[in-house]
């Protein structure tokens, strides 16, 4: 037994509780800018239209809970697991000082999104190495960035496709347009090279492989409104595409994402699910990982993984 536990801190986007704290955490986002009335007043009503809030909280907290009993049952008292959230309580910077004041001296970190991005996974570890550094006692990080091609996790996928395509009916799966998905991001991280797009087509293609899937389409959602390009088709306006070729039965697997929360309550069963009903689509979406068994399993192969190779993954797997 560690005479002192590893901190395993799961993290995760962050989501407000009521309707008061939509614009602190919209403003939060933005890097304490003040967005406009009618931003937050959108916003506002996006969480209204799936019942005032997301349940992303509440699952990553039992996440981190079916997590720490199955760390315990390998190696008993040698990891506590911690959440902490990027844009709303409980916030990074106050998790990492509880976790000091517990006697962790060193962190295993995994953001609940298996894509790394400079402006998305890249901002958690900004603040994960900021809280450490404003400690002034020394802590050890190792920082999952990456696990896209995790094989429990394509598995985990592959089995959610399957799940999907059986709830058409048998004649209809043949059919059936499997289009994946992920959050937007503004068009200039192609300038950086990073690895965000590439990372997704190669989680999407193994899948694909896994079942044996012979076509498949990627599409975007969520794009923010920042008067820049951001990456496309988004998947609504993309439904007009299918609509046109004579596709019937979309199956959307929102590949980016492992939690109910906005950008699938509502971007996707929402907003989609809308249009698809307008052009006589019939749209069903894949059950999300969220806390269950399967999900636990991946991350507890990451903890094992950064246990015996820490150097690798530390860094972003491209």
């Amino acid at each position: 037994m560690a005479t002192t536990p590893t901190g395993i801190l799961v993290l995760a986007y962050g989501s407000p509780e009521t309707p008061d704290d939509v614009e602190p955490y919209f403003r939060h986002i933005r890097g304490g800018r003040a967005p406009s009335p009618e931003a937050v007043a959108d916003l506002r009503r996006r969480y209204e239209l799936i019942g005032g809030k997301t349940p992303l909280r509440a699952i990553t907290t039992e996440t981190a809970a079916a997590l720490q009993v199955t760390l315990d049952a390998r190696a008993p008292g040698e990891y506590r697991t911690y959440v902490a959230m990027k844009h709303w309580h409980p916030f990074i910077g106050d998790v990492i000082p509880r976790m000091s004041a517990d006697g962790v001296r060193r962190i295993i970190a995994i953001v609940l999104a298996p894509h790394y991005s400079r402006m998305s996974v890249g901002g958690y570890r900004q603040y994960v190495e900021e809280a450490i550094a404003k400690l002034g006692a020394p802590m050890d990080l190792t920082f999952i960035e990456s696990w896209h091609l995790e094989p429990a996790f394509l598995a985990l996928m592959a089995g959610r496709v399957r799940e999907g395509l059986a709830a058409f009916p048998e004649g209809d799966r043949s059919d059936t347009c499997v289009v994946f998905s992920a959050h937007s991001l503004p068009v200039r991280i192609r300038t950086w090279d990073d690895p965000y797009e590439a990372q997704l087509l190669a989680s999407a293609d193994a899948v694909a492989r896994e079942i044996g899937l012979q076509t498949w389409r990627f599409a975007w959602q969520s794009a923010g409104h920042t008067g820049e390009p951001w990456l496309g088709p988004d998947i609504v306006d993309y439904l007009d595409t299918l609509h046109g070729e004579g596709v019937r039965n979309v199956l959307s697997v929102p590949i980016g994402f492992v939690c109910d929360h906005l950008e699938v309550l509502y971007d996707i069963d929402r907003e989609a699910a809308d249009k698809a009903e307008a052009l006589g689509i019939t749209l069903r979406r894949t059950r999300m990982p969220n806390a269950t068994p399967e999900l636990v399993a991946v991350l507890d192969r990451l903890v094992a993984g950064a246990d015996h190779d820490a150097p690798v993954r530390s860094a972003a797997l491209a």
